[in-house]
């Protein structure tokens, strides 16, 4: 195989791109030159070819059609795909929703987005493999965000995603068809994929459990990457035991992805989820609350719903972590030139580290997110713009300082830790809100999209497990309570929760759902 080759132009493009002086002959002389460089590309290509690839697999699929059989537009492809003989049977008859940016192999994948649209993975995701080795029946993707840059659910190229509770409003994002599928009870439990908030900012809107594990502790691998060093995965699930079941499944080591620790524990998160809360001390954050954009309704609730673990003997005390408002912005600069630099200008993986990349995808990306370019959302626009000037003009060294500042972000929220067994504030500053009609101008759209994030994405960039619970309702709609742990101490985040939502007693199902089963 022989890859493309660079014509005169094209040297003199990449060298204006470097700084470079390059007169007529200079330019000839580059192209023979570079041609010879690529003898080893080609090469690569061939050996690649002969010896890494599978085929992909001929699975069941069909189109989920914008008609009565998708009436949230939270269906991307419906499947049925399950393990001939699984090796263990925790999760047997459970149907589960796979987020679209996650492979499943021989099942076209979207990514909410034109740019990588009719794409078709050779390889299933580390967390598919688990889920089917443990006996689950993958029954579809869900749709999510537009490359899943955006908290609300109105940017996927195949249309919004709407709310189970009042389908004028929000589902959340990105993970927003996720979190539909399980509030009203189309799946039993779902994957979803966190960035910025993307499992947790549904989970809250849709009233459904949605667990941000730790940093590393679920791999990766085979999820289309936005920036390595903030890219989690995680279930989203009706109830914390759901969520801790799914989390024993797939949470471990896989050596294929980089972004985990070298050793990590297998562990069983339902052990200790009944042991309760007597003594654990509960920091409640101050900084979560009070937000130019919290709705009071929603501080309240969230107010309303800690106080309850005093009756099962906790400890809840006022706490504050000023770093709390400075992490969204260290957040906010890692995301936008990260996201340039890796999602785009890289294709998704980007380069210069370990693990599986599918290069099958990032050439299909590389193609299409030119020709589409126009028809991306404003929010991917907006990082891109603003992520060329912080790393092409600033010189990454933004980026730089905020990687730099994450120590001690990371370090505020331990230093509180150790005083506190977990911390909680609302998991978003309000409830779900109605979705834009068209046309929408670009500030409005942007606000609509990414509004609600403040509270979410600083764990996105310290690594701290998170949690979204349902705490009660507001005008009718869900709220969401968000608890917080220690690294890899997810156990001690979930059974807090499984303590809150017996304390709580049944959350209600939206009134739709029984609809929609």
């Amino acid at each position: 195989m022989v890859v493309e080759r660079p014509d005169a132009g094209a040297i003199e493009s990449a060298a204006t791109h470097f700084g470079f002086d390059l007169n007529e002959s200079g330019r000839t002389e580059f192209v023979a030159l570079v041609d010879g460089a690529l003898g080893s590309y080609d090469v690569v290509d061939d050996v690649y070819a002969r010896s890494a690839m599978p085929d992909a697999p001929v699975r069941r699929y069909e189109s989920a059609r914008a008609d009565d059989s998708n009436p949230l537009g939270a269906w991307y492809m419906r499947t049925s795909i399950n393990a001939e003989a699984p090796p263990d049977t925790r999760l047997s008859g459970r149907k589960v929703a796979i987020k679209d940016n996650v492979s499943v192999a021989g099942v076209p994948m979207m990514n909410g987005s034109r740019s990588l649209e009719g794409f078709i993975p050779s390889r299933d995701a580390t967390v598919v493999t688990r889920l089917l080795d443990a006996g689950a029946e993958i029954v579809g993707k869900a749709v999510c965000e537009d490359l899943c840059f955006s908290g609300s659910s109105f940017t996927p190229a195949s249309g919004p995603v709407l709310n189970p509770w009042d389908r004028t409003r929000e589902a959340g994002g990105s993970s927003g068809g996720s979190a539909a599928l399980v509030a009203s009870g189309e799946v039993d439990l779902a994957i979803g994929g966190d960035q910025g908030g993307s499992i947790r900012i549904p989970a809250s809107f849709c009233g459904v459990v949605g667990h941000k594990p730790t940093f590393g502790l679920v791999p990766y691998t085979g999820a289309f990457p936005i920036e390595r060093t903030i890219d989690h995965v995680g279930p989203i699930t009706r109830t914390v035991s759901d969520a801790a079941a799914m989390l024993s499944v797939i949470a471990g080591r896989d050596d294929l992805d980089p972004r985990q620790p070298t050793t990590i524990e297998a562990a069983d998160y339902l052990t200790g989820l009944d042991d309760g809360v007597t003594g654990l001390r509960i920091g409640v954050v101050s900084e979560g609350f009070g937000h130019e954009v919290s709705q009071p309704d929603v501080d309240d609730a969230v107010r309303a719903a800690v106080e309850r673990f005093t009756e099962a003997g906790a400890v809840v005390e006022q706490t504050s972590i000023p770093w709390h408002r400075d992490a969204f912005h260290v957040w906010n600069v890692i995301a936008t030139d990260g996201g340039a630099y890796q999602m785009l200008d890289g294709n998704g993986y980007g380069l210069n580290a370990d693990g599986l990349y599918d290069p099958e995808q990032m050439a299909y990306f590389a193609r299409r997110r030119i020709d589409y370019a126009d028809d991306l959302s404003e929010t991917v626009k907006l990082v891109a713009l603003c992520g060329y000037h912080g790393v092409n003009r600033l010189g990454g060294a933004s980026y730089g300082k905020a990687r730099n500042l994450v120590p001690l972000a990371r370090a505020a929220y331990d230093a509180a830790l150790q005083r506190y067994d977990v911390l909680v504030m609302p998991t978003l500053p309000y409830a779900a809100t109605v979705l834009p009609e068209p046309p929408i101008d670009r500030a409005t759209y942007l606000t609509k999209a990414l509004g609600m994030i403040v509270n979410t994405a600083p764990l996105d960039v310290t690594g701290h497990p998170a949690l979204s619970v349902p705490a009660g309702l507001v005008d009718g709609l869900p709220v969401g309570m968000m608890i917080i742990g220690k690294h890899f101490d997810d156990a001690t985040v979930l059974r807090a929760g499984h303590t809150f939502e017996q304390l709580r007693g049944g959350f209600p199902a939206p009134q739709t759902a029984s609809a929609l089963t």
